[in-house]
Order: C-alpha cells, then structure tokens, then sequence
C-alpha cells in the first residue's frame, strides 16, 4: 500500500508541476542560479551590526539618526518588497510584533508615549555574532541562521541576545531579512 501511495503522489505532484506557468519556473530558475551563501549570510550580519553602531552614532553626534535608521531598515529587511517580514524586537512586550517597516523605525529610533525607546540610539560601539547554525534551504533561495549576538556599550560592557533571522534574496541579489527574533536569554528565577 505504501508504494501505491508514494507512486500516486507522485504522480500528481508531476502533473501539478507540469501545469506551473513559465514565469514560476523562470523565477525558480533565477533563484537557483544565485543561490545563498554562508558568506554572504555572515556578510550581511556584519552589515547589520555596522548599520546599528552607525544608527547610535548619529544619534549621539546629533545627527538625522532617524533618516539613518530608515536606511538601515531599507537596506536590511524585505519591507515593501512584496514580501512579509515576521520582526519580533528584543525589547517589545506590549507590541511585540513589528509588521512593517514604521514600527520597526518606531523600535530603531523611540516614539514618545509607547515602549520603544530607541534600541538602536543607546548607543552600541560594536556588535558580534556568534553562529549556532545557518541553514539553506536545499534551492539556496532562503537561509535561516540562529546564535547569539552580543552588543557593545559605550561602557564596554557587553549585552548578550539570542537570535534568529531569516534571509532571501531581492531582485538585486541582495540579501534581506524575511524574519528577526531576538530575545534575552532566560534567567532562571
């Protein structure tokens, strides 16, 4: 029986593909001929953390850090691009999720009369990642990668965060987050 059931499965996944038009095929294809990389997933953390430290100084050299913050959310996360970005802050309780790309500037930069306070202002001087694990899906169209990232304050101490981000391609090869929770690691009581 199992065999019938796989054969026929299979049979109809065949003619199901088979009745795909050649726009999904040509976009598949393009995904696959440019498939993501490890280096470029640890590239774009590193960007990441770059735009957060440059966020901080603008806002501490009095600076438009807002228009800053735009850019970096712009540059780093799939807001307007068709796609949905799934974006849980660290720091959020009361909205704890961000669904497009106003509300995460709200977090980035503060809004008066909400709990943002403007994570990325605080400032940090740096940001590390440290990798668990990245994985790309078996079509290198999307990545996911899971550790915990440690931010720099101007006080040099270090605050530890855990972390998964999610990452696709857009239409210019660049890669943008899709998905980006992070919490703080769990303090037994």
């Amino acid at each position: 029986m199992k065999k019938f059931v796989t054969a026929s499965v299979l049979g109809v996944s065949t003619l199901a593909l088979a009745a795909c038009g050649a726009d999904e095929t040509a976009t598949a294809d393009a995904a696959n001929a440019n498939p993501i990389t490890a280096e470029e997933v640890e590239a774009a953390q590193i960007a990441w953390g770059e735009g957060i430290v440059a966020i901080g100084q603008t806002f501490t050299e009095e600076g438009d850090f807002s228009a800053r913050a735009a850019e970096h959310i712009a540059t780093h996360y799939a807001y307007g691009d068709d796609a949905t970005v799934l974006f849980k802050p660290t720091l959020a309780a009361e909205d704890q999720f961000r669904e497009d790309d106003a509300q995460a500037l709200s977090y980035f930069v503060g809004t008066e009369g909400t709990e943002d306070g403007g994570f990325a202002i605080a400032p940090y001087t740096a940001v590390r990642w440290e990798n668990n694990g990245t994985v790309i899906d078996a079509d290198g169209d999307m990545a996911v990668a899971m550790g915990n990232y440690y931010f720099t304050g101007t006080d040099g101490n270090e605050t530890k965060v855990e972390y998964s981000f999610a990452y696709e391609k857009d239409d210019a090869g660049d890669l943008k987050i899709v998905l980006h929770h992070s919490s703080l690691p769990f303090a037994a009581n």
